[in-house]
């Protein structure tokens, strides 16, 4: 757990480090057996983010002018910035471009909580927009993806939805039943201190075990192509230095600042975790492209959110507290 916990801590390291162990092993051993481990490894990667969820923040009240804010930023611009990327970018790659649009659907994931935290800003906003993000991003993304991407890729709409349900809402319920499970028995606070902090490092490990699959599936593919990676870095730069441009500028111009720093994670922090689970699941072999192009932006994800911390005294001035 404590190797865990710091692999958690550092994951631009630990998932490059995945990277490598999955392409060595993709060339060396034969891995289509790895297809197995896809469901187990999706809800080990998913049920344990679900147990912290808090879903009763969904209903407070404050801060309505940065919720709708931030959901209209998720929803009514970034895919669209997205989708004009990947047909810019992948026009004879529509898996990689699914990648890309898959990330821009599924806004917001525990990373936004912490990453407010850090930067001081508004907490409660920050959980209200992950929750509400979490569950519209899942009942919109087949909708969309069909919108979309129908002619490009295959897009059976009742199996995606069935795979939000296995690895959202199934985790989700689980989780919240658990949640519920472990305060009844051990009090709020002792479920705070000695049970809260046991779920994300085993969240880390599922989302390192995906990695890990999806590039063994694509070792030789990799091997033939080295520059397949550079080429799926530019358009994911891009897509994030637009989403952290655009949502500052909305968020200095409109909000206070602890909600203004809620927004920009709200906004730019997408849960690959669950785009991840998609791209695997629910699109076949043809997936594991989607999936890399996932995998590579947890990179960017965590590296510009650790430096936006930085900067955001600069942008937003300095905390009151």
């Amino acid at each position: 757990m404590s190797l865990l916990s710091r692999m958690t801590r550092n994951l631009t390291l630990a998932i490059p480090v995945t990277m490598l162990l999955g392409l060595a092993y993709g060339l060396v051993a034969p891995s289509d057996w790895l297809r197995t481990l896809i469901v187990p490894l999706t809800l080990l990667m998913v049920y344990p983010m679900m147990v912290n969820l808090k879903l009763s923040k969904l209903f407070e009240g404050g801060d309505i002018k940065a919720q709708l804010l931030a959901q209209g930023i998720n929803f009514a611009i970034i895919p669209f910035i997205a989708f004009g990327l990947g047909r810019l970018w992948f026009p004879e790659q529509p898996y990689l471009a699914l990648g890309l649009l898959l990330a821009a659907l599924l806004p917001t994931s525990g990373m936004t909580i912490a990453w407010t935290g850090f930067a001081k800003g508004n907490l409660a906003a920050a959980v209200k927009m992950t929750v509400a993000g979490l569950i519209l991003g899942s009942l919109a993304t087949p909708f969309y993806v069909q919108w979309l991407m129908g002619t490009a890729v295959t897009v059976d709409l009742v199996a995606v939805f069935l795979q939000i349900v296995l690895v959202v809402f199934l985790p989700m319920l689980v989780g919240q039943l658990t949640q519920a499970y472990l305060i009844h028995r051990h009090g709020q606070q002792g479920y705070q201190r000695d049970w809260a902090p046991k779920f994300p490092p085993l969240s880390t490990l599922g989302v390192l075990g995906i990695v890990f699959v999806a590039i063994a599936l694509k070792g030789s593919a990799l091997v033939a192509e080295p520059a397949m990676l550079l080429d799926i870095l530019v358009p994911l730069l891009v897509l994030y230095s637009v989403n952290f441009m655009l949502s500052t500028l909305v968020a200095r111009r409109l909000l206070p600042r602890g909600d203004a720093i809620a927004l920009v994670y709200g906004t730019v922090m997408r849960n690959l975790s669950i785009a991840l689970a998609l791209a695997m699941n629910a699109f076949g072999e043809a997936g594991a492209d989607a999936a890399l192009l996932v995998a590579v932006a947890y990179i960017i994800q965590v590296q510009s959110a650790a430096w936006y911390v930085k900067f955001s005294e600069r942008f937003f001035g300095p905390s009151e507290a």
